[in-house]
């Protein structure tokens, strides 16, 4: 069900279709001493400390055109922060017709269109194996919105916010809205998949994985990066200090990691 703005629904009251957006990503660090490993934590909490990540949550607030009410921030003991952003409906500067069209979103700020009791939240996980030398930081942000726009114009910002070696997308809608003659809209707009709202030169950067439930309106995405370069995983050392053998056992365990985490499961 194409629709042109010229054509647009004709409802009855206000589109209050709930779409969600769950955006997860992952980085993946090796840190052979506990030194290391208590430094990674260290910069990982500075680097996206609450303030920060306040500052994107305010930004996807822009991109889909929300106006914040309140803003709830905690840096957490030992590690770790959340961020949870209350918005209401924002400013309409004209009909937004490229929100109806399956398209990455912007990545300066722009507002597309108003929302109403919705939320955005963010929590960061950073933490690490017992035994193996690997650290694993974890961010997981919601965006979650009621009305026409969709979250996901606020998923290319997310993806140049943070690092990332694995992502994972969720988005659903939910509830039902109705045009004049009464009849319900369980969705309001065409998509196939939430990789048509992530740009080329970033999908060529993954493998990437849908598992789609169209007829419940539900959508996976997971990705996990094409290129593996250790340098760019280990922290506080580089390759050329390891022997060949402490190349080869970083590296299995290293891949193993992300392949569990793309995968969803442990591998023997």
């Amino acid at each position: 069900m194409k629709i042109t703005p010229d054509q647009r629904i004709q409802l009855h009251g206000f589109n209050n279709l709930t779409k969600s957006l769950s955006f997860n990503m992952y980085d993946i660090c090796y840190t052979k001493t506990k030194e290391e490993r208590e430094a990674y934590i260290e910069y990982i909490d500075e680097q996206y400390n609450a303030d920060r990540l306040t500052n994107i949550l305010k930004t996807v607030s822009d991109i889909i055109g929300a106006h914040v009410l309140n803003v709830a921030k905690q840096d957490y003991i030992p590690q770790g922060a959340s961020v949870t952003i209350l918005v209401s409906e924002g400013p309409v500067v004209e009909i937004p017709t490229e929100s109806l069209q399956e398209s990455p979103g912007p990545l300066p700020s722009a507002v597309v269109m108003g929302l109403d009791k919705s939320h955005i939240t963010v929590h960061t996980y950073p933490e690490f194996h017992p035994n193996e030398g690997i650290s694993t930081f974890r961010a997981d942000i919601d965006v979650s919105t009621c009305g026409e726009i969709s979250p996901l114009k606020a998923l290319n910002y997310l993806i140049h916010s943070f690092d990332t070696d694995i992502m994972t997308m969720d988005y659903r809608v939910r509830g039902f809205t109705r045009d004049i003659k009464g009849q319900k809209l369980f969705i309001d707009h065409d998509i196939n998949s939430i990789q048509n709202y992530i740009p080329d030169n970033v999908k060529e950067l993954f493998d990437m994985i849908d598992v789609n439930i169209y007829q419940e309106n539900i959508f996976h995405t997971k990705c996990k990066l094409k290129e593996f370069d250790l340098n760019n995983y280990l922290f506080g050392t580089k390759k050329d200090k390891l022997s060949e053998e402490e190349i080869g056992e970083i590296t299995e365990k290293l891949k193993m990691e992300m392949d569990e985490i793309f995968y969803g499961k442990n591998i023997k």
